[in-house]
């Protein structure tokens, strides 16, 4: 069976950080260690090949963590960069379903770094009926 190509785009604007230190972003909504789950839709039951892009602003250091549906990416989720960065992650430890998927980012409390998440692109194959 033949596949296509599709995906979402979910619009975090979200700035993560410790209590006192952040960020000139007026841009995004300020929330502490942890974003809101967004939501987006997966149509199709048999998403393959998931892979997730991000645009970061000014990662100071490894750790944070990308949930898709309250599970964890395997592996480290955001690196660190001055700055923008868009990075790509193959979506390992955590699964699409077809309809209503979640996506956070976390924050490591760990640390004191201060960061911003802009758009997330989560990408996926699905089958193709003839």
């Amino acid at each position: 069976m033949p596949h296509r190509a599709n995906y979402a785009t979910v619009f975090l604007g979200s700035h993560l950080h410790p209590d006192g230190q952040s960020l000139d972003v007026e841009w995004a909504t300020d929330c502490g260690d942890e974003t809101e789950a967004f939501e987006f839709d997966v149509p199709t039951d048999d998403p393959r090949e998931p892979y997730i892009g991000i645009q970061a602003f000014d990662v100071g250091e490894y750790g944070h963590e990308i949930r898709i549906n309250g599970e964890s990416l395997s592996g480290f989720d955001i690196p660190p960069n001055e700055g923008w960065q868009y990075w790509v992650d193959t979506i390992t430890g955590a699964e699409l379903v077809g309809g209503t998927n979640t996506l956070e980012v976390v924050r490591d409390a760990e640390g004191d770094d201060a960061f911003a998440i802009g758009t997330v692109t989560i990408h996926w194959k699905e089958p193709v009926e003839r």
